[in-house]
This record gives structure tokens, C-alpha cells and sequence, in this order.
């Protein structure tokens, strides 16, 4: 399943990627479940979980402005228009895995985006993604861990003051 999943991630990063060059340069024949059926026809009998990448694609593309606005406090020195196309859409698939696809490790999810980075973006491009993914999950990590200080110190506080 792992490998499957590897695979399913290759061809939702290739459908994203030519969604947003399709539609960048104004195609108007663009239609997105069209493209998602041929790049799965183009793997037939290779990728058994087809709902993965349709939910992957259709995820990212549906919650995109919201993946950015996350994204940008995170790499505010890097525009998030100015992110190379790819990387841009590899840290989308990421933040849309580590978000809404609870049931993927988080580390996982952050080594196969790296493994996509490695395999179709930049010199840099998987220390970058990796360097925005890690920050992601450590401050999650800590707004999750926040309340359960929070709790601990008001207990502490109150039997203190019996």
C-alpha cells in the first residue's frame, strides 16, 4: 500500500501541476476531472487506491487559498507566489495531508513530500520543503500541547491556593 500511495501521490502532484499551468495560461478547455481520469487511466492496474488521489487532488485544489494563507507565516520571507510552482503545489499536498488526512502518519506525509521534491523540484527544493512541513507540525505539536499547560498550571494555581 505504501508504494501505492507513493505512486498516487506522483500522479495527484502531476494533475495539480497541470491544473495550475493549464489554467495560468488560460486554457478554457481545462477540466480537472477529465485530467484526473487520464493520468489514473495512464496507471491502470498500478494504483489500486484511486479514491486517494481524487480526494488528494480535488482537497487541494477546493481548500488551495486556505493552504496558502497557512503556509506563508511559516516561509514569510518567500512569497508564496514567488514559491516555484512546484514546490508550491508539493507543500499544498503536504499541509492537505497533514491537515485533513488524520489517518497518515505525520511523518509519512513529510517524508513523501520531500521524496516528491527530491524527485521533480529544485536543488534546494527538499530542504525547503521539509524546513516549511517540519515548522508546520512542531507548532501544531505545541498549540496542542499549550491547553494541557494551561490546565496543569491553573490545577496547580487553585490547589496552591487552598
Amino acid at each position: 500500500m505504501a508504494s501505492n500511495r507513493h505512486l498516487g501521490r506522483v500522479i495527484a502532484f502531476q494533475t495539480l501541476y497541470e491544473q495550475e499551468f493549464r489554467v495560468d495560461a488560460d486554457d478554457k478547455k481545462f477540466n480537472l476531472d477529465d485530467v484526473i481520469k487520464r493520468n489514473l487511466n495512464r496507471y491502470k492496474g498500478m494504483v489500486e487506491d484511486t479514491d486517494f488521489v481524487e480526494q488528494l487532488v480535488k482537497g487541494v485544489n477546493s481548500k488551495a487559498s486556505e493552504l496558502d494563507s497557512k503556509l506563508q507565516p511559516v516561509a514569510p520571507e518567500w512569497p508564496i507566489d514567488q514559491i516555484s510552482r512546484m514546490d508550491r503545489i508539493i507543500l499544498r499536498m503536504g499541509l492537505y495531508e497533514l491537515t485533513y488526512l488524520s489517518d497518515i502518519p505525520t511523518k509519512v506525509v513529510i517524508n513523501e513530500a520531500v521524496e516528491l521534491a527530491k524527485a521533480f523540484g529544485g536543488d534546494n527544493s527538499s530542504k525547503f520543503i521539509n524546513g516549511v512541513l517540519g515548522t508546520i507540525y512542531k507548532n501544531k505539536l505545541e498549540s496542542e500541547d499549550q491547553p494541557a499547560k494551561t490546565k496543569t498550571a491553573a490545577t496547580k494555581t487553585k490547589k496552591a491556593s487552598q
